[in-house]
């Protein structure tokens, strides 16, 4: 994910955890708070209740990636912390990116990819 794309500064990442709208599911909560940004920014945690070093950063890793597959169709606009729970230590990639993108679909912040247009039928091929 590109540096732009990330949430660095410690005290956003705090103002977005005391502001922001939370949404729970047992793998992770997901914290969200407008910026006046054209683009979105994430930020993830996992806190030594995770494990030890190796399993927090393969925490953070699979979040990280289930965000960049899902990143177009993630709305604009947001600073988002993904903050891992306990259970998340025994989970694999797929259970993961459900939970990410269950989440996010929560918040309102997945956007359809296929506008309008791409839905209507083929005119060509009806003459």
């Amino acid at each position: 994910m590109r540096r732009q794309f990330r949430l660095r500064d410690k005290k956003r990442f705090q103002q977005v955890r005391r502001q922001g709208r939370s949404y729970k599911h047992r793998l992770l909560i997901l914290v969200i708070l407008p910026n006046d940004l054209p683009h979105s920014r994430f930020g993830f945690t996992a806190s030594k209740r995770i494990g030890n070093a190796v399993k927090r950063n393969r925490v953070r890793r699979l979040m990280r990636e289930s965000v960049r597959l899902m990143w177009d169709d993630i709305a604009p606009g947001w600073d988002v912390v993904c903050i891992a729970r306990r259970p998340i230590a025994n989970a694999d990639f797929h259970d993961v990116q459900a939970a990410c993108k269950q989440m996010l679909a929560q918040a309102g912040l997945l956007q359809d990819r296929y506008h309008a247009s791409h839905l209507q039928p083929d005119q060509t091929a009806l003459s």
